[in-house]
């Protein structure tokens, strides 16, 4: 079938992207789906630091690419091999598929899928097929998903499905910043009652954290960010107290559990500081491979301090995306705060603008 989507087709041209143009609005071929595939109509997607990230280098994906990998839509048709779905069905896609048997997916989440892993990088579904074509030559998947487009065929371990009763845009973020931000509280911050949790960086993925860190209960949530806006915006999402980096090292900050999820060197050796006597750090930020940060490992052992590497929130997609949706349903995840603003697929390099001023937490592509 034709299908319109937003295909990378140059890594690091420069900024204005509105201007230099890496993504091209394309008609493409969309093969049926395979064994163990789905094709889904995709009705939203989010745009997230991840897609960002591709576009100017900091982490290289082979092209061209259809980006997108926060995405929600309904089923249309099944391959051979899917018969747990039903056409109709309403889900939310995920972009890390777990195969359910490798040493990797035993894990509970903590380390992602191996076979998952090898796909993503290569730029294929799980399983190795591409599905997607141009003018007769492959076009590559972006995470499994390939959600900046009006259609998509996935494998089903990347499908998990959601209620009907989701607005799509909130179905749509709980694929990647709710689940990575969430889980980087839930699942490897794992705060007691009382404990405060800080959260250093508050993008989508860290606004998400304080959304789940406030929506458990436990002690105070407090935010810090260089951006002062953002820390506005902190406290209307649940944080009860906002300090920029330098006022949080002034007052000596500290508490048991304390997620980073800036992405950036400094901000990690920030969170480490935060972190009280016994307590845990949880980096859930993804800076340039590069990035290098300093720590004293004194400090870890003379204050057994525990420092935790999260990736996609230590997630099983399948477990959690529905846990957060009820959440919203029940009233106690307010995920339509994440919700900047609400663009068309051809605003994309607009948007990557945007995004990379830091001038959004979600942005998020509406489909017909």
């Amino acid at each position: 079938m034709k299908i319109t989507g937003a295909v990378l087709e140059e890594i690091g041209r420069p900024t204005p992207y509105a201007s230099s143009r890496p993504i091209s609005i394309s008609q493409l071929d969309l093969d049926d789906p395979q064994q163990d595939e789905v094709l889904v109509r995709i009705t939203a997607s989010g745009i997230c630091h991840s897609d960002l990230s591709v576009l100017n280098g900091a982490r290289p994906r082979p092209v061209p690419m259809l980006l997108g990998h926060e995405s929600t839509g309904i089923v249309e048709k099944l391959g051979p091999g899917v018969d747990d779905l039903t056409v109709g069905q309403h889900v939310t896609l995920a972009f890390l598929p777990r195969c359910g048997t490798c040493s990797g997916c035993l894990t509970d989440g903590k380390l992602p899928c191996i076979p998952g892993t090898a796909a993503n990088t290569a730029g294929t579904l799980l399983g190795g097929g591409i599905r997607l074509h141009r003018d007769g030559k492959p076009v590559l998947h972006h995470l499994g998903v390939s959600g900046f487009a009006d259609h998509a065929v996935v494998n089903r371990k990347s499908v998990v499905p959601v209620p009907a009763e989701l607005p799509r845009e909130i179905a749509a973020v709980l694929g990647c910043a709710v689940l990575t931000g969430g889980g980087a509280v839930i699942n490897a911050g794992r705060p007691g009652p009382g404990d405060d949790v800080v959260v250093v960086g508050l993008g989508g993925v860290g606004m998400s954290a304080v959304l789940t860190a406030a929506a458990q209960g436990t002690g105070e949530v407090i935010a810090v960010d260089a951006n002062p806006a953002k820390l506005a915006e902190a406290k209307e999402f649940g944080a009860s107290q906002a300090f920029t980096p330098d006022e949080a090292l002034a007052k000596g900050l500290k508490a048991p559990v304390v997620i980073e999820a800036a992405g950036h060197p400094r901000a990690f050796e920030n969170a480490v500081l935060y972190t009280a006597l016994g307590g845990t750090t949880v980096t859930v930020g993804l800076p340039h491979p590069d990035a290098r940060s300093e720590i004293s490992p004194a400090a870890l052992t003379g204050e057994a301090r525990t420092i935790i590497g999260c990736y996609l929130g230590s997630a099983v997609p399948a477990r959690d995306i529905p846990k957060y949706a009820q959440m919203w349903i029940d009233g106690k995840l307010h995920v339509e705060k994440l919700i900047t603003s609400r663009i068309r697929l051809d605003q994309i390099n607009e948007a990557m603008d945007t995004l990379a001023a830091g001038n959004a937490i979600r942005q998020v592509i509406l489909f017909d």
